[in-house]
């Protein structure tokens, strides 16, 4: 059977080309996508200086953790959800649909006069939250080539370094001004811009999925995924604090997430259009890049959620000057995600850029955990400014190398699995680093208070609570309980970065095994020949393009498709998709 398309014709069926937005359109929607990209990050961090306060007038302290919790855990399982959901029913509505969802959350978090209506809100927000994430993400790569793509992923990281360090400057401003209230009220003129730009840009081409019935939603994945997710946060947010390790209750939680999780893989084995799909993992560049962003999730958040404290408690700084300290670290990840962005874009070259963030990322871990207590803040910040150096190095292009997999009709899937995982790895870093520091922290106080009883029986010691200690209260104590407590901070968290350095360096080992895998120039609603980069050949007009049935086409991703290779000395893999050449008559 032959197959024969002209040059000068418009392809047909799956394998139809989608032309590109016009600069200007791609660049207004894209305006709108980092609005709420921006909303949804700063969120996530926004309340941390505002917290106590909240808490406090809400007569709430012993509900406190929900707060976060909640929104994290109703982004995280909804991640996924969108991803499909978007790629079999269109992502237009479901991005209007998330940001009126995020913002129907603050409208209940504003007017909340008590701690369940505040969660209440907070878990909307992280149901609309979620997809504000992922469908960004999937609307750009619905719209841009992947070889264009790099500069605008690049650009979506560094808004999300801005937002992680400026979301507690702002609402420590915000709650010492005008009042916590202000924090949710910003969202409403940011989400209001976010849907007009969705509303009048977004022009997404709808791919026809045939004449067959219906996509069929998967729902008992998306109850699976639900109750993995529930169970790996909860037990997160409650080992080692409202319950023990080794309890009755965390043991149920592991226990029910773990066979959540088998039955999970059973389901989506068999359902037709799986929420995760198993197949996702066959992919090379998925899986390395899904494994790598976990460990890059772990460590940044293991960083991020604790590194203010550290600094307020052993420099006995403020937490608005604690916040500005951080700074360094998002002006280095913004600057370098944005540059590597457009050098991608321009040479279509990726590789290098993970590979060395990662380690980078590595060695400041490494670094940060030979702070002294009598260290300088200054040493820190060159810490944390190595940090975001490897951060900007490495997370967006991971997201670009996922999506270049996929054609557009799995794109969404493909960032939000991937997005998952990494969700999943700041949350375990969060839980991890956060439990052990406390519990080391307990014990050098303790220890430490009573080794001066020891040392000074008959003298005076000053009543400290451990778990009511703050800055203010810290600069007042008299030595050596103020040495104390500083030197207990410092030996309680330090360390453990050095534990989690290693995770880095086995993320750097996954990703030299990443193809060098060729940008798309031109968007594919679903994969098609694989494409060489050989300058003379493409001047010959010669290109490979061996003939699939349309069943091999849907079932091969863009890493894994046959054809022919070409030897190159440059390191890249030649396997790529023909994504931008007219195809050739094939028998």
């Amino acid at each position: 059977m032959t197959a024969t398309t002209s040059k000068n014709s418009a392809p047909a069926g799956p394998d139809a080309q989608t032309e590109p937005m016009a600069t200007s359109a791609t660049i207004l929607l894209f305006v709108g996508l980092m609005i709420a990209m921006f909303m949804f990050s700063l969120n996530q961090t926004v309340l941390a200086t505002a917290l106590p306060t909240i808490v406090g007038e809400l007569d709430g302290v012993d509900q406190m953790l929900w707060v976060s919790t909640a929104f994290m855990l109703a982004s995280t399982i909804m991640m996924p959800v969108y991803g499909k959901v978007g790629d079999l029913f269109g992502r237009k509505p479901l991005f209007m649909f998330a940001i009126c969802c995020f913002l129907l959350g603050s409208v209940f978090a504003l007017i909340a006069n008590e701690m369940s209506t505040l969660i209440f809100g907070r878990v909307l927000q992280g149901i609309g939250g979620g997809g504000m994430m992922i469908l960004s993400q999937s609307i750009i790569a619905s719209v841009v080539p992947a070889r264009e793509r790099g500069k605008y992923m690049g650009i979506m990281g560094s808004a999300f370094a801005v937002s992680s360090v400026a979301g507690p400057l702002i609402g420590g401003w915000l709650t010492e001004g005008p009042g916590w209230r202000w924090t949710f009220a910003i969202n409403f003129p940011l989400g209001i811009i976010a849907l007009i730009a969705a509303a009048v840009f977004l022009k997404v081409p709808k791919h026809t999925k045939g004449a067959g019935p219906r996509p069929k939603i998967d729902v008992i994945g998306m109850a699976l995924i639900s109750i993995v997710t529930s169970c790996i946060v909860l037990t997160s947010a409650w080992g080692g604090h409202d319950y023990e390790w080794g309890s009755w209750q965390i043991n149920g939680l592991i226990v029910t997430g773990v066979i959540a999780a088998v039955a999970f893989v059973f389901v989506e084995l068999k359902v037709s259009e799986p929420v995760i799909p198993m197949h996702l993992f066959t992919n090379r560049d998925f899986l390395l890049c899904t494994i790598a962003g976990l460990f890059v999730g772990i460590g940044m958040f293991g960083v991020l959620s604790y590194m203010p404290t550290y600094l307020q408690m052993v420099h006995g700084i403020d937490a608005t000057v604690a916040g500005l300290m951080m700074v360094p670290m998002m002006g280095t990840m913004l600057v370098s995600s944005t540059l590597v962005g457009f050098i991608v874009s321009r040479t279509g070259r990726y590789k290098k850029y993970p590979l060395t963030g990662i380690l980078i990322m590595a060695g400041s871990l490494v670094l940060l955990s030979q702070l002294k207590a009598e260290s300088s803040a200054w040493e820190t910040i060159g810490c944390l400014a190595l940090l975001g150096l490897g951060l900007g190095l490495s997370m967006q292009t991971l997201v670009l190398v996922v999506q270049n997999a996929f054609p557009v009709s799995m794109v969404g899937t493909a960032t939000a699995s991937n997005n998952y995982f990494r969700q999943v790895g700041a949350t375990l870093g969060m839980a991890f680093i956060g439990s052990v520091f406390t519990q080391r922290l307990m014990d050098n106080i303790k220890s430490g208070i009573t080794e001066i009883a020891k040392a000074a029986p008959h003298g005076h010691m000053p009543k400290v609570s451990s778990t009511g200690l703050t800055p203010e209260i810290v600069s007042k104590l008299p030595e050596p309980m103020h040495s104390l407590i500083i030197t207990s901070y410092n030996d309680a968290l330090v360390p453990l970065f050095l534990w989690v350095a290693p995770l880095a360096v086995l993320g750097f080992v996954f990703l030299c095994f990443l193809p060098n895998t060729p940008l798309a120039q031109t968007l594919k609603s679903e994969p098609a020949k694989r494409e060489s980069l050989d300058v003379e050949a493409e001047r010959a007009g010669v290109v490979s393009a061996p003939v699939s049935t349309p069943a091999e086409t849907s079932s091969v991703s863009v890493a894994e498709s046959p054809l022919s290779k070409e030897p190159r000395n440059d390191g890249t893999d030649h396997t790529q998709l023909t994504r931008d050449r007219d195809p050739r008559t094939d028998h």
